[in-house]
């Protein structure tokens, strides 16, 4: 079954227009969620509450107001929320292009499939096709539902993928995280080097690896749907700790080679990507 777009837009850059269509990257309903819901059973309704007055108020009561100072407000009606918003261009002016290893993954948010729209086949194809032979993705901006937001198109498989950034001022700055200048010997970090070579591949493969939790959940809904009762019971504490980090790289490194094969990708000897697929 064909994808259905959620959206058009047009990618702009220079004077070639690209008319193409946005698709969703995730699965609907993947996701486990609960309901909240009554002792009887009965799913209940959200309602908003005026502690002041201590009556519930109905949706035709709510305004929306902006916390200037600590518990003042001011009121806008809708005309003045609207006047706020950013109009809506569906178009994606696209104003740099950029390696992609400079755009650091802290900065990604959500991503859309591109898709070509009508007479768009040709302009998308040479678009992405360029970007993968020079290396470089393109740093755009994209005005829709009242907000605008900074993106990258960035060619994905034989098509564009756009990837939702944050904008710079959304970002902590990593200089308030404290840290301590721990001093490393020329041993440890030798052991850790080899520790990460023991356990590393060239290839992303998530395909090789299972939400273990949503599985065990998914389990006992069926066994809760079932009429079976649910037990919880208190994992347990892993015994004998590794104190000293020397002793604990040295432990993890003969724990992995004494282990099973891992299910997960393994390094893959550069001869050829068949050979390489076989022994996957």
């Amino acid at each position: 079954m064909a994808a259905r777009a959620i959206s058009a837009a047009t990618i702009s850059f220079g004077l070639v227009s690209i008319p193409i269509k946005l698709y969703t990257t995730s699965e609907s309903g993947s996701e486990i969620s609960f309901n909240m819901l009554h002792e009887c059973g009965t799913r209940l309704k959200q309602q908003y509450i005026c502690p002041k007055h201590e009556v519930v108020v109905p949706r035709d009561q709510v305004v929306k107001g902006y916390e200037f100072a600590k518990g003042q407000y001011v009121i806008f009606s809708e005309d003045e929320l609207k006047a706020l918003e950013a109009q809506s261009s569906r178009m994606i002016e696209i104003h740099e292009f950029i390696p992609v290893a400079q755009v650091d993954p802290l900065y990604f948010e959500r991503a859309y499939y591109l898709g070509p729209d009508k007479g768009g086949d040709k302009p998308y194809k040479l678009l992405a096709r360029a970007m993968q032979e020079t290396g470089r993705c393109a740093l755009a901006s994209y005005a829709t539902r009242g907000k605008q937001y900074l993106v990258l198109i960035r060619p994905f498989e034989d098509g564009l993928v756009m990837q939702q950034l944050r904008w710079a001022d959304e970002i902590k700055s990593f200089d308030e995280i404290e840290r301590i200048d721990a001093t490393l010997t020329d041993t440890e970090l030798k052991l850790a080097v080899q520790l990460i070579e023991q356990i590393a591949s060239d290839e992303f493969r998530p395909e090789a690896y299972e939400d273990e939790v949503k599985k065990r959940v998914l389990a006992l809904i069926q066994q809760k749907v079932d009429g079976q009762e649910i037990t919880f019971s208190e994992a347990e504490e892993p015994a004998g700790k590794i104190i000293d980090l020397m002793e604990a790289l040295k432990a993890s490194l003969e724990g992995g080679r004494a282990q099973t094969p891992r299910k997960g990708p393994k390094r893959v000897p550069s001869r050829g990507k068949d050979k390489a697929s076989k022994e996957a």
